[in-house]
């Protein structure tokens, strides 16, 4: 399960704990917040029934202030990087309410069991939903939070509640007077509306997601325990030569491209959930956490056999004791069940329009080809697929079979050295892939291709997307990201050729045949074809996730990571992208972070793509662009429903959406 980072009032777990004893106010700060009323009052006559005034009695599950730092232990609960409580602000008679999470969820089970006279029907709890609108008939709903790592204290609202500036300075002026670290305490935005509220209020102290999550020291991307041993990688070494062991537990000083497996991750780098790095975490089923200076405080354990584990809460590493030591072997992390790839059918050699191609292609055109031609087969309202056909994979075998590059892989799986020695694997493997490359490509199939890429008639120094899809990713339980080489803006037909037999080289990469190796994949069986497509020169682009990955429950909420320009940094993990919590059932929108690059990535009209400079922080995604992904997002869904969330790649040109890639998205 991936752990929770964030907490907003309508996704808190609904999970009911009753503890025997709860701290209380100090009586002198509670006296003082019960002989002060507010002078605002509520916008509209309340709509429903409460108790009578003076039979409602602070008891120990709430108060009218939090005087103490033990108040707010007793009344509060932990959550991913928070500690957290709850409050409503009366704007009747100006009370503060602060109750106990661990008894009240949502503000709405507070307010019914102590406030009011009535039950909570679905009907009643429609009326103080209007509590999160512009004029509200009665109450300020408020979150408190201690962001532990940086120990930044803030007061937030829900994301889609419509308070206005005077609502927030009400709710300031309360809480300035009712809770004990007020001093400390500043509004955070966590939406763009509440981002556009916290502009107009220049009395008011305030704070952003997105400073919060860059400034946090720690966060728990994947939870999990194993016993292995440390290793840390230095930032000066190779990543190309790098030999990691599935018993080893990394600290990674900086982002490694091609991380094979191994029992636990800890990086001192952290951008997104959704970097390829956490991918494999999760679909290993290890711990992965990211942790700044975690190579100098750990550095007396490096090569020593460690326990680790990571939580929501946080995280343990220590020396292993000797009986934890003996499980090493043990723990080491396994996949879950068999993963079945679709037999190839090298039968069929047309080059198949994406719209022709259907899910069920998955063995003639690659599991990516397939879903990608789902998609724009069923040509649905908002959503535009780039143009693009298929190769099927009998033109591989055929080009493997030509080279005598079949031999050579026959030969090489068998020897023992190359399954033991990591160093000659390299080697083979490397060798396997310049047969490829070295190798004519068929002059008819080239041929061919290039009648199809003139058909695009494509604009002067703008090319084409030459993508790997095999037969061995985009599939349930094994997604193969960033296994196998995509090649952008190619131009030219020698280029083409070169870039397709770049794509069927890539079978053989390293980390592919370790991927495949560490799930069972009969290497043999994997079939490598391409997909080429018109090249979109992207405004933004990105990844969304058809559920929470702050909260593996909640399947209401998307996540969205957006950069500047082309996609293929999103996930690579360096810096940290604009990451976005969008509910569409509610249209709510909540800001994790905005993107932190300096640059983007645009097509260079000789082909290939070259860098440019972005204003740093700048707004990517408007609330006009989350809601069309959001929108076409669940439209995917419904279209791949059986199999589950999905990892849908996006990109804008200007501000018209195209998607270029949707597969399941597995964790374990």
């Amino acid at each position: 399960m991936l752990a929770r980072l964030w907490t907003s009032p309508v996704l808190i777990l609904s999970v009911l704990v009753f503890l025997t004893s709860f701290g209380c106010a100090s009586q002198e700060v509670v006296d003082s917040a019960s002989s002060e009323v507010s002078s605002s009052g509520g916008a509209k006559d309340a709509t429903l029934t409460r108790k009578n005034p003076n039979a409602l009695d602070e008891q120990k599950s709430w108060s009218y202030a939090v005087g103490t730092e033990a108040d707010f232990m007793s009344m509060s609960k932990k959550s991913g990087d928070q500690r957290f409580l709850k409050m409503l602000i009366d704007l009747k008679t100006g009370h503060a309410y602060y109750f106990d999470v661990n008894i009240y969820p949502f503000h709405a089970d507070f307010a019914f069991r102590q406030i009011y006279e009535e039950a909570a029907t679905p009907e009643r709890r429609k009326l103080f939903a209007k509590n999160y609108e512009a004029e509200k008939p009665e109450f300020i709903l408020l979150t408190i939070a201690n962001h532990e790592s940086s120990d930044i204290w803030t007061y937030h609202l829900w994301e889609g509640d419509e308070a206005t500036p005077d609502h927030i300075r009400t709710a300031h002026e309360r809480i300035q007077k009712t809770f004990y670290n007020s001093p400390r305490i500043r509004f955070l935005a966590t939406s763009p509306a509440h981002e556009k509220l916290s502009a107009e209020l220049t009395s008011v102290p305030s704070i952003t997601s997105d400073s919060i999550y860059k400034l946090a020291q720690e966060h728990t991307f994947n939870i999990g325990r194993r016993v292995g041993v440390l290793r840390i990688v230095r930032p000066d070494e190779d990543p190309m030569a790098l030999s990691l062991k599935p018993h080893h537990i990394v600290i990674l000083q900086e982002p490694v491209p091609h991380l094979t497996a191994v029992a636990g991750i800890i990086s001192e780098k952290f951008s997104t959930p959704l970097a390829h790095v956490n991918l494999r975490a999760a679909a290993w089923g290890i711990p992965h956490i990211g942790l700044r200076g975690a190579a100098q405080k750990y550095h007396p354990l490096d090569a020593k056999p460690v326990f680790f584990e990571a939580t929501a809460e946080g995280h343990t590493l220590r020396k292993a004791s000797i009986e934890e030591t003996k499980l090493i072997k043990a723990l080491i992390a396994r996949p879950e069940g068999e993963v079945r790839i679709p037999k190839a059918d090298t039968s069929v050699k047309d080059l198949r329009n994406l719209v022709d191609v259907r899910a069920t292609d998955a063995s003639i055109y690659g599991a990516k080809t397939a879903n990608l031609g789902e998609i724009a087969h069923a040509k649905m309202e908002g959503i535009n697929v780039p143009a693009g056909f298929g190769i099927p994979v009998a033109f591989y075998a055929e080009h493997i079979k030509e080279s005598d590059t079949n031999a050579l892989i026959e030969e090489t799986l068998k020897e023992q050295r190359f399954s033991k020695d990591t160093a000659y694997r390299k080697e083979k493997l490397a060798e396997i892939r310049k047969q490829i490359m070295d190798a004519d490509i068929d002059s008819d199939l080239l041929e061919a291709v290039m009648t199809r890429v003139k058909a695009f008639k494509l604009a002067e120094g703008k090319g084409v997307f030459v993508r790997s899809s095999t037969n061995a990713e985009d599939l349930p339980g094994f997604t193969g990201a960033g296994l196998y080489t995509t090649v952008p803006n190619v131009v030219g037909e020698d280029a083409i050729g070169k870039a397709i037999k770049t794509v069927w080289s890539s079978v053989w990469n390293y980390r592919a045949y370790e991927e495949r190796q560490f799930h069972g994949i009969d290497h043999k069986a994997v079939l490598g074809a391409v997909m080429i497509q018109v090249g979109m020169n992207a405004t933004a682009a990105g990844v969304l996730v058809t559920s929470n990955v702050f909260d593996s429950l909640d399947r209401s909420t998307y996540t969205i990571n957006a950069k500047f320009g082309l996609g293929m940094r999103v996930v690579g993990g360096k810096k940290v992208p604009e990451q976005i919590l969008y509910n569409p059932a509610k249209s709510s929108i909540k800001i994790i972070s905005r993107s932190d690059e300096t640059t983007r990535l645009v097509f260079d009209a000789d082909g290939g793509v070259k860098e440019e400079k972005v204003a740093k922080g700048s707004v990517i995604l408007t609330d006009s662009r989350i809601r069309t992904l959001g929108s076409a997002a669940k439209k995917i869904q419904d279209l791949f429903s059986k199999a589950g969330p999905q990892d849908i790649e996006w990109l804008f040109v200007g501000d018209e959406l195209h998607i270029v890639q949707s597969r399941p998205f597995v964790t374990r």
